[in-house]
């Protein structure tokens, strides 16, 4: 049996298989190295009864995540898993390199996620190649949830938000000044509190306000890193991957035809495919 774990800030995909029977489906909290220690993605893991029932009979750990960028935050999961799964041989990789192999599988392409976070990377067919890319929630992100949750509330506190949409969001949310600041400067991970306000941009997606946000970051997006691995691959197809990137294909298509790039596919989850390429690897 194999586990396939796709895993971003807010939830963490799992797909359980052995050969082409897929055994068990769900989702977790989502696990990164850089909010989540060995100890607590222990506990996680411990608090699912498929991973509870299953664990012995899994032999190999394919994980894909937000964060697992270097060798030492991918030794914090990769620990982690291999305490819980004892019998079982664990890989973790970046979650750049799951879409790369959920939309090209083989082939080379340029690679761009917008989903919690965005990040984007030149894939040859075998390996993502690294870049400076993949700042995180404070330096980057642009267009992702999150970075549509901070304009967002910006706009609300700056008392710039157009009344309309200024007002469902008092009514969905009735927050005050004091309890956003605290939620966003206080409490242990804003980047999940930030990007929990990609709902309501869905819900709003015909909103003035909310689809030039979304386009601006789109923009931003495109034209900071796609843009300049387009230059250096001039013939790649591109793709992309995430739940805002399916979320608002319009927007981002539009985007990037009015920056002279095509994209190839869209996906919303990349673990479906990723379980498709490793069960015919097992």
């Amino acid at each position: 049996m194999i586990a396939v774990v796709y895993s971003g800030s807010n939830y963490a995909e799992w797909r359980l298989a052995d050969k082409d029977l897929v055994i068990a489906s769900f989702k977790t909290a989502g696990i990164n190295p850089y909010l989540n220690d060995e100890k607590s993605i222990i506990q996680l893991l411990s608090k699912n009864i498929n991973l509870i029932h299953h664990a012995e009979e899994i032999k190999k750990i394919y994980f894909f995540g937000a964060g697992a960028s270097s060798p030492d935050l991918k030794a914090t999961v990769h620990n982690a898993l291999s305490a819980f799964f004892k019998f079982g041989k664990v890989t973790v990789e970046h979650d750049i390199s799951a879409a790369a192999i959920a939309c090209c599988k083989n082939s080379p392409g340029i690679i761009g996620i917008i989903g919690s976070g965005s990040n984007a990377a030149w894939y040859d067919g075998r390996k993502v190649k690294p870049n400076n890319f993949g700042l995180g929630y404070i330096l980057a992100d642009e267009g992702s949830a999150n970075w549509l949750g901070r304009q967002l509330l910006k706009s609300y506190m700056n008392e710039t938000l157009p009344e309309g949409i200024r007002k469902k969001f008092i009514k969905k949310y009735d927050f005050d000044r004091k309890s956003l600041l605290e939620k966003v400067y206080r409490q242990k991970q804003p980047a999940l509190f930030l990007s929990s306000f990609a709902d309501f941009f869905v819900e709003n997606k015909e909103d003035h306000y909310v689809k030039t946000t979304v386009r601006n970051g789109f923009d931003k997006l495109l034209k900071t890193y796609l843009l300049p691995l387009h230059d250096e691959h001039p013939e790649a197809f591109l793709y992309f991957a995430g739940s805002v990137a399916a979320g608002f294909q319009t927007h981002l298509y539009e985007a990037a035809a009015d920056a002279n790039l095509k994209i190839a596919n869209v996906i919303k989850e990349p673990i479906n495919n990723l379980l498709t390429y490793y069960s015919s690897k097992n």
